[in-house]
């Protein structure tokens, strides 16, 4: 039997160096609550839920910028695997992206075999797409057509990334696989 609830996830976590508390409706329309002490970060996040139509309600602070970055990604991924559930969903998606100068193309496959090669001009955005890659399973490919602005290309990114998982979120009445559902068995 199919469920038509919101599929939610509220979660949150803290360490000696970030404090992240979220929720996330990935049924949602786009509504944002963002605090934090990273604009850009913040501007990218809001991005990303404004495209994949996703409410989000996210507060994080932390010691440094790296340690924030890289623990808001593996929150939002951790809360976005949790919120997909094991409903059937499209699953397989791609888009392309252009802002001003910068042209992105990014595809995904929400498939449970994390794989990441992001092209971003940032090693800390890069970091950013690998944390929420390993930690909501996906597998994320992005590539840059075309580009001068680091601004513009991971802003196109994460436009394209947003885009992407609405599309590949959408809800299916059977699981998209030669494999058929992955059937898990705990001992002891």
């Amino acid at each position: 039997m199919k469920s038509n609830l919101p599929r939610k996830c509220e979660l949150s976590r803290k360490t000696r160096e970030t404090e992240i508390s979220l929720a996330l409706n990935i049924d949602g329309s786009g509504k944002v609550d963002i605090s934090l002490p990273d604009e850009f970060l913040r501007h990218m996040i809001e991005t990303l839920a404004k495209y994949s139509s996703f409410d989000l309600r996210l507060r994080a602070k932390g010691d440094i910028e790296h340690h924030l970055i890289e623990d808001v990604a593996i929150a939002l991924g951790k809360a976005f695997r949790e919120a997909i559930g094991d409903r059937p969903i499209k699953r397989v998606a791609h888009a392309v992206v252009p802002m001003d100068e910068a042209l992105v193309m990014v595809s995904v496959d929400l498939i449970d075999r994390p794989y990441m090669e992001v092209h971003v001009p940032d090693l800390m955005y890069e970091h950013f797409f690998r944390s929420f890659t390993m930690e909501s399973r996906a597998t994320i490919h992005s590539h840059v057509v075309r580009g001068k602005d680091d601004h513009h290309i991971i802003e196109a990114t994460f436009k394209a990334l947003g885009i992407c998982l609405k599309d590949a979120t959408r809800r299916r009445e059977q699981v998209l696989s030669t494999k058929s559902d992955v059937e898990w068995k705990r001992k002891g």
